[in-house]
């Protein structure tokens, strides 16, 4: 599969969520944040877009820890993020 599709998709899975909250929120990380991402950073943020909203969303408000550390440091990222 080739980049841009693997992005299509990648793109489809953070704007299309249950929670609109989680739309906004990935959708300007993905545009903002994830070109600047390091490898490992990006694979971590991949893993946490296929998520569901009620297991993602805990990580994101500080209610729940990431036990992975490179994931940990994307979930620092997602809640800097400001949706406009």
């Amino acid at each position: 599969m080739e980049e841009r599709e693997k992005l299509n998709r990648l793109r489809w899975r953070c704007t299309r969520r249950a929670m609109l909250e989680m739309d906004l929120l990935l959708g300007e990380f993905l545009d903002r944040i994830f070109p600047t991402l390091t490898p490992a950073q990006a694979d971590a943020f991949v893993a946490l877009a296929d998520m569901e909203d009620l297991e993602l969303w805990p990580l994101i408000n500080g209610s729940r820890e990431c036990t992975d550390s490179v994931e940990a440091e994307v979930v620092a990222l997602l809640r800097n993020v400001r949706v406009k």
